[in-house]
């Protein structure tokens, strides 16, 4: 029943997460076709991910964490939590408003940290200006998100899932605009206006993400209006609570800050060295939004469902029920997790080729690579990010950042060693292979810390679950790599047919190895066509 009601429950966020996605990857490809995968898309991610990392170091991980329970408690009291609600919305507004004032004043410095490898070439330049139009960005995020976990909390879950989809539509026809008009631009040539236009495309998509949840809670009983009275009781539990997810989020950050220092110093060296193709943070970025479509699809999906659940059954001390939802997301987002790994491992140059299909064979195949190296890590960042969702529901953040602790300090340790280790141009796969390794580190970590609840998932409820769908993944996918070559047509037409095999292949086998999870699917999805 458990997997019955998380399939239900995920449904119709699963299909507005797969639609942001496909825009979401329609926009990076675009992005690349007008930038490339050079030093010049390299200014701009690493201007446009600023706002991503300052968001989560200062904020993220209490909105979509900690404040879920609160806001879950809050609509119960009287006034449907209007008021506590109103009080977080205003003070977050407040805040993050001021926090992107100061980061455009330090835009500057934010370059100087992330990318030392700019200071005193064309790019610092062309990256802080990127960077100052980008930061407002900071603003809307955690209004979306903020919004988005009040609408969630009232069952509305379609909302937050969809809205993307606009941010991505807005942003497709700033790139389509600037690909049809604009020549192929280098950091050197590139005008000022078109690097504020690109910028400021970009964060207008996320304010249209932002306001367009409004309407949405509108149709509730919650009714969000400026409050300025912060005394609240648990407004400050809720603080004290977020306290702990600036060290959560600043451990993480330290490991991204070293991603993005060693892989665009890689590009430059690789630059120097007379190798113009992009090896650097442009193909670490473009190959993670393809690796992460997985992901978002179906663990986000579930998760998003899941978390007011878990802290309802936390609150009334159900531990026992907690390992059973936890252990039915993590099998559920295995079907699909799994095989999507093994397809990246032995496709992933295949995948590169045919979706980025403006740029050249060389720059293609690089990304093809780190998504080959990134593959093996995409289970375990999943079972890692519900099991932190059960912590999340005891509100106990502090654990949370013993087991990210350990997961970045492997990311970290094992960069710095591939940075040394390996020549320039395959730096940045390198760092795609030690991300991959770091989330092992951090699912074995979090589901040992559960046991402080009474939580033990045995191994073989999930791993040797796991192992038996990549046994099975790699009895389709094996014989397709050898013959992929004799398969006639184009790229295009030769992936449809590898992924198209493999996938039909896969549940095949899931069903005569009698997988119960694919069979609940199957039943689950008979019976809504059913009923439609």
């Amino acid at each position: 029943m458990a997997n019955h009601s998380l399939l239900k429950s995920s449904t119709i966020m699963a299909v507005g997460t797969i639609v942001s996605r496909i825009t979401g990857l329609a926009r990076g490809l675009l992005l690349v076709a007008v930038l490339g995968t050079t030093l010049l898309g390299d200014t701009f991610n690493v201007a446009n991910t600023m706002p991503n990392i300052l968001y989560n170091l200062i904020i993220g991980g209490a909105l979509t964490a900690v404040f879920v329970p609160q806001i879950v408690r809050a609509t119960n009291d009287q006034d449907g939590g209007s008021a506590f609600i109103s009080r977080l919305v205003t003070a977050t507004f407040v805040f993050l408003a001021g926090l992107v004032l100061v980061a455009i004043l330090l835009a500057p410095v934010l370059v100087r940290i992330f990318a030392t490898s700019y200071i005193g070439r064309p790019e610092f330049e062309v990256t802080t200006l990127f960077m100052r139009y980008c930061l407002p960005q900071i603003l809307f995020m955690g209004l979306f998100a903020l919004l988005g976990q009040v609408a969630n909390a009232k069952g509305k879950f379609g909302p937050m899932m969809w809205a993307p989809v606009l941010n991505n539509l807005i942003a497709i026809a700033v790139f389509g605009w600037f690909l049809k008009y604009s020549t192929q631009p280098t950091v050197t040539t590139i005008p000022k206006s078109e690097i504020i236009w690109i910028s400021l495309g970009c964060t207008v998509g996320y304010m249209a993400q932002a306001l367009i949840l409004i309407p949405s809670i509108s149709k509730t009983n919650i009714r969000i209006r400026p409050r300025f009275d912060w005394r609240d009781s648990e407004l400050r539990k809720s603080l004290h609570l977020a306290t702990w997810t600036l060290l959560f989020a600043a451990i993480s950050q330290v490991s991204y800050l070293v991603t993005v220092n060693l892989s665009t110093g890689a590009a430059v060296k690789s630059l120097n060295n007379g190798i113009e193709t992009g090896v650097g943070f442009t193909p670490f970025s473009n190959a993670l939004l393809i690796y992460m479509l997985p992901h978002s699809i179906i663990t986000i999906s579930v998760v998003t469902a899941l978390l007011p659940a878990l802290s309802k059954l936390a609150h009334e001390k159900k531990s026992l029920l907690i390992h059973d939802q936890l252990v039915s997301a993590m099998r559920l987002v295995g079907l699909v997790t799994v095989p999507s790994s093994i397809a990246f491992l032995f496709f992933g140059p295949l995948m590169t080729e045919t979706l980025f299909f403006g740029i050249s064979l060389a720059d293609s195949n690089y990304l093809g690579y780190t998504l080959s190296a990134l593959a093996l890590g995409l289970a375990p960042m999943s079972v890692n990010l519900i099991a932190l969702r059960g912590l999340n529901s005891f509100e106990n953040v502090k654990l949370q950042v013993l087991s990210n602790a350990i997961m970045n300090i492997v990311a970290v340790i094992v960069s710095i060693i591939v940075a040394f280790t390996l020549p320039p141009e395959w730096v940045t796969v390198g760092l795609a292979g030690s991300l991959a390794l770091s989330y092992y580190f951090g699912a074995w970590s979090t589901i040992r810390l559960l046991r402080r609840y009474e939580i033990s998932i045995a191994i073989s409820e999930v791993f040797g679950f796991y192992l038996k769908l990549t046994a099975l993944a790699l009895l389709v996918s094996v014989p397709i790599w050898f013959f992929r070559d004799l398969i006639p047509g184009g790229n295009m037409v030769r992936l449809f047919v590898v992924l198209a095999v493999c996938g039909v292949g896969y549940l095949v086998l899931c069903k005569i190895a009698r997988v119960s999870e694919i069979t609940s699917a199957f039943q689950v999805l008979a019976r809504r066509k059913k009923i439609g």
